[in-house]
């Protein structure tokens, strides 16, 4: 066993590492839709699984946009259900922030930039 080959190993797991993490995202937006029927579904998985990786590269490339969408989209739903598990208000959020301002440990700047994000 050289170098070369061991790199080439290693390279070669990295590689299916990342194939795989990306499988699993691809099936789980797959299965997440709501505008494809159950058909739709089934023949892309039956493309995943006949045409692996050129699968996965056709998924990512035709559904890019939709997929980024309902990404964005599941962690806005995740973030509200946990500040109301949590029991988070941007009322009380944005208070402390007047109040950090007011005892000069953040900026005013600052407390702009996190005020727009707590109101987001």
């Amino acid at each position: 066993m050289t170098f070369a080959t061991f790199l080439t190993d290693v390279l070669t797991l990295f590689l299916f590492v990342v194939w795989f993490w990306l499988l699993i995202i691809v099936f789980s937006d797959l299965f997440r839709r709501d505008d494809v029927s159950g058909w739709g579904k089934a023949l892309w998985v039956i493309v995943l699984i006949l045409f692996p990786y050129l699968g996965v590269f056709m998924y990512m490339i035709l559904q890019a946009k939709g997929m980024a969408e309902r990404s964005s989209q599941q962690a806005r739903r995740t973030r509200e259900e946990l500040r109301r598990v949590v029991g988070f208000s941007a009322a009380d959020e944005i208070k402390k922030l007047d109040q950090l301002k007011t005892s000069g440990s953040i900026t005013e700047e600052e407390f702009k930039r996190l005020r727009a994000r707590l109101v987001d």
